[in-house]
């Protein structure tokens, strides 16, 4: 996910201390000739060690819960995808988290809760909508020169206005090893490959032009787009509109309000916590001062590992 402001390790021995019983309770857990252990026991024992994280997790989940929905249906979607990306490398994946099945899903639940919270109040036009829709529909195909500073850019810029051949210029100046022997060439991509900043300028840009130098945190690309296209036989379902509005509602909230929803939500649900160990695990939802206003919203992309590091 791509905004996370409070992030909580769900690890098995939190859920487990989630699933104990409070002290004074002599049920045992173990037994072994070498001694038993109570509940009372492995409360105390895991409530030393992840109780605090485990308690605010716990809020968060209840109050979030209170005041927001999650569709089940989404949850187990979300959770098979992963399953089905790790393929055989999804069990060693839970245990290198210290993650059960269940556990993973309480997590991938409760980003889901925290995501409803960060985009409550927050609203997409149709135009905005259709935009972004045209935008995944397109291709381009393009090459570039990456460079590290803007004076370089701007030399790399005046050779290639001058006449110089771009891939002779890329091969000589670029810092993109992915693409510099192939003089500059991206071959086709579409929305969401590249940083935010290139696809921009390159989206605007017709066929056959150079762009004036545009900077990301790569560096300074010089791009020129070949050609254009659009995407055939790739039906918008309504499921994939709403999906791309999510998208959209993602990138417009910001994320430095949830704590102070959450915050309020704590404060609103009149939240105590009666084991006297434990009561510093709400110092994390003390109400927060409200984010100061930005000029344009942060757009952050959401699946890092789609994104070719131009």
């Amino acid at each position: 996910m791509k905004k996370k402001i409070l992030v909580f390790t769900l690890a098995a021995s939190v859920a487990a201390l989630s699933a104990c019983s409070g002290s004074g309770d002599s049920e045992k857990v173990m037994t072994s000739k070498a001694g038993d252990v109570t509940k009372e026991e492995f409360y105390k024992e895991m409530k030393d060690s992840v109780g605090e994280q485990a308690m605010q997790m716990i809020v968060l989940e209840k109050v979030l819960e209170n005041k927001y929905k999650v569709d089940e249906k989404q949850v187990d979607e979300e959770f098979n995808k992963n399953k089905e990306q790790l393929g055989e490398n999804f069990e060693a994946f839970l245990a290198q988290q210290g993650q059960t099945p269940d556990s993973f899903k309480k997590m991938i639940r409760l980003q889901k809760l925290q995501e409803a919270a960060l985009t409550d109040g927050v609203e997409v036009s149709d135009e905005e909508l259709n935009k972004r829709i045209e935008e995944s529909q397109s291709e381009i195909n393009a090459r570039h020169i990456l460079v590290e500073d803007e004076e370089t850019a701007k030399e790399v810029k005046g050779k290639l206005d001058k006449g110089e051949d771009f891939a002779k210029v890329a091969k000589e100046y670029s810092t993109d090893p992915g693409s510099k022997e192939e003089g500059g060439d991206l071959d086709w991509f579409g929305y969401g490959v590249m940083v935010p900043e290139f696809w921009e300028a390159a989206y605007h840009l017709e066929p056959g032009t150079i762009s004036e130098p545009v900077q990301s945190d790569h560096g300074f690309h010089i791009i020129e787009v070949k050609e254009k296209r659009q995407k055939k036989d790739e039906k918008i379902t309504d499921e994939k509109k709403e999906e791309i509005k999510h998208e959209l509602l993602m990138e417009k909230s910001d994320e430095n309000e949830l704590l102070t929803k959450v915050s309020k939500l704590v404060k609103e649900a009149d939240v105590k916590i009666k084991d006297e160990d434990l009561k510093s695990a709400l110092d994390l939802f003390k109400e927060q001062p409200a984010a100061e206003p930005e000029e344009a919203p942060l757009v952050e992309e959401e699946d890092e590992k789609t994104k070719k590091e131009k």
